[in-house]
């Protein structure tokens, strides 16, 4: 009878290796390119005619480009916040960078949802996700969501703290920086990390590895990668880009992704490696231009949110292919997972996977609902101001607002005064014009919607009026803006 089942459970034990490789096979690396404030129109493939960027156009051309993916927030920390945990705002509230209040107080009729600076580590992230099913996991660069992101499901970190950008610009020294000390005189922080990058890579080789790297760049401060300067004071400004060191800025990037693609290539893994660029909000205003989009990085307009979004999985992923289907940054958490066959976990998730669009298995999504909820304030930049519209006033790049896209229409709703702002996305891609009062019953519509969201998702609402506002103060302040509006023009 022994020596019967000994043979039998070999068999199993072989079969169950077989499986093992074959489900290994089945799934890819995947590498997560995520960029700081980079703008919708800041690659060469999205239309830039200043900044340089071949390798990811390349990307682009090898793989698939969305042209309406977004970011879950128009500011960095909620952004990522979001990205992390597959959901919305209002469930891990994370609403700004920090809890406190932004702005002159004097302007600020409400007072501010404060929320939390740090991702709840009850939380679990798809990172953790990945380490589960088999997956090395690594993040590079801008982490903003705790002191540590190793216990979110890194096995390696480097450059991650909770600072909102280098600690000291791009060039050394980096203080105390996990993974960047002692490091040499005139290194670019975006060159290292990219090095760091191919590093990782060639050390897990022989295994399933999840990247995430998420460069500083382009955040402020804008320090220009000094061998780059010449060539770009050179070139002829273009029409909608023209910032010397934001054009150097992003060429370093651009020079990383090629380094790292013939990294792949050389290692024999490209064609078993998944390649994702996105960006975390729209671009800084002062530096870049995303029109014909409206706004810029902290506004709910289609410049503050809408973003460069590419992927390319050889074998999976059609080349030179474009998906026009609205995608939003919680979609990312159940894509990952389902590439990496990983379990998905028990707690709300608020995206749907995208790998359906992403093999072309399907065409749409439906006709779904996105959200984004800002319940807080967020100053505006002050003296300088992109070409690609104003925000809603010259005070405040955004005052509390809750946001809903559904199909082409989308609606801004303005907590401190009931405002309401209609626009077809379709027709009116630069929300120029406000179809509210027009066409009211679209308008009533989307408000159901997004107030039964709210609801659902126990959205706070900024109700409480702030006892340091002061309304002639306001006023006054308003005036003075506009007038030095009038004067630029």
């Amino acid at each position: 009878m022994g020596r019967r089942l000994l043979p039998s459970l070999f068999g199993l034990a072989t079969a169950a290796l077989i499986a093992c490789a074959a489900l290994a096979a089945e799934r890819p690396n995947i590498l997560f390119i995520y960029i700081d404030d980079m703008g919708w129109k800041d690659i060469g493939c999205m239309g830039s005619d200043f900044y340089e960027t071949p390798h990811i156009d390349k990307l682009a051309a090898e793989g698939m480009l969305f042209t309406d993916a977004y970011s879950a927030a128009a500011n960095c920390a909620p952004a990522r916040a979001c990205l992390l945990s597959g959901q919305y705002s209002p469930r891990h509230k994370v609403f700004n960078v920090g809890t406190g209040p932004r702005g002159n107080a004097r302007h600020r009729r409400l007072l501010h949802v404060p929320g939390t600076a740090t991702l709840d580590p009850g939380i679990k992230t798809w990172a953790q996700c990945a380490q589960d099913a088999g997956y090395v996991t690594a993040t590079m660069g801008k982490w903003h969501l705790s002191n540590d992101p190793i216990p979110y499901g890194f096995n390696v970190n480097i450059g991650g703290t909770h600072s909102g950008g280098p600690p000291r610009g791009y060039y050394p020294p980096h203080g105390g920086v996990p993974g960047l000390k002692n490091a040499p005189k005139g290194e670019y922080v975006t060159d290292r990390l990219n090095s760091e990058a191919v590093k990782f890579i060639t050390a897990n080789k022989e295994k399933p590895w999840f990247l995430y790297l998420t460069h500083f760049a382009v955040h402020t401060p804008l320090n220009a990668k000094k061998e780059l300067v010449a060539k770009y004071k050179a070139k002829k400004p273009g029409k909608l880009h023209n910032h010397v060191a934001m054009a150097t800025m992003i060429q370093a990037i651009d020079d990383g992704v090629g380094e790292i693609r013939a990294a792949l290539e050389t290692l024999g893994i490209a064609d078993n490696t998944a390649m994702f660029f996105f960006s975390d909000n729209g671009g800084f205003g002062p530096a870049t231009d995303m029109a014909p989009l409206k706004g810029y990085k902290g506004v709910y307009y289609e410049g503050g949110i809408r973003e460069p979004f590419l992927v390319k999985w050889p074998g999976r992923v059609k080349p030179g292919t474009k998906c026009s289907v609205p995608i939003h940054g919680v979609d990312l958490y159940p894509t990952f997972c389902e590439m990496m066959k990983a379990k998905l976990p028990d707690q709300p998730l608020d995206g749907v996977s995208i790998v359906p669009l992403m093999t072309g298995a399907k065409a749409s999504l439906g006709e779904r609902p996105l959200f984004w909820h800002f319940p807080a304030y967020l100053q505006s930049y002050g003296g300088g101001t992109a070409t690609s519209g104003e925000q809603r006033d010259p005070l405040f790049r955004t005052r509390p607002c809750s946001v809903v896209r559904l199909g082409d229409w989308k609606l801004h709703q303005y907590f401190e005064d009931g405002g309401l702002e209609l626009y077809n996305l379709k027709e009116d891609i630069g929300e120029s014009t406000n179809l509210a009062d027009k066409n009211a019953a679209k308008a009533r519509e989307l408000l159901g919607v997004l107030e039964a969201w709210q609801k659902e998702i126990g959205a706070p609402i900024p109700k409480e009026p702030n006892p340091a506002f002061d309304e002639e103060a306001h006023a006054a302040a308003l005036a003075q803006a506009t007038r030095g509006k009038k004067r630029k023009k």
